[in-house]
């Protein structure tokens, strides 16, 4: 074989090797994949039935039935509401009228969740963060105030 041929071949087999590393890696990333869906999107068939996904939406008020470490709720977003079967424990932020993540998947028009996530409130903010917003809030105060009509002398 001539060494023309033979670097030929050679890169001819780094190619189909990374080809078949980008293949593997690609169909990894493709089956770790995890969409988030609304109760109406799931109500209008756009969520998969044998895949597993996230339902996002506030916990229904009244809707909490526990028997045992079995919960069972419904989730809404004000449109829909789907119901959530889940076996173990609750996060400690977990409440009725809260916001709430579970991943599982659709089975006979009930989500049975593998993991129940609670939203933190919105309106929580990090003390260095709040302390910067005010700080930032009094600077453009001030700024408004020396650019206001009446403070031009």
């Amino acid at each position: 074989m001539k060494p023309r041929h033979k670097r030929f071949a050679i890169v001819g087999g780094v190619l189909v090797a990374v080809g078949a590393i980008v293949a593997l890696v690609l169909n990894a990333f493709q089956s770790n994949l995890v969409f988030f869906y609304s109760p109406s999107q799931i109500a209008a068939h756009e969520a998969p039935e044998a895949r597993t996904f996230r339902l996002g939406g506030m916990v229904e008020k009244g809707s909490v039935k526990r028997e045992g470490v079995s919960v069972s709720f419904t989730v809404t977003d004000t449109a829909k509401t789907i119901p959530v079967r889940f076996e173990g424990i609750l996060p400690d932020l977990f409440k009725e009228g809260k916001g709430v993540v579970a991943q599982g998947q659709l089975k006979d028009g009930v989500f049975v969740a593998r993991e129940v996530l609670a939203k933190h409130d919105e309106n929580y903010m990090p003390p260095e963060a709040a302390e910067a917003l005010k700080r930032a809030q009094q600077g453009n105060q001030k700024l408004a105030e020396t650019m206001s009509p009446g403070s031009v002398k």
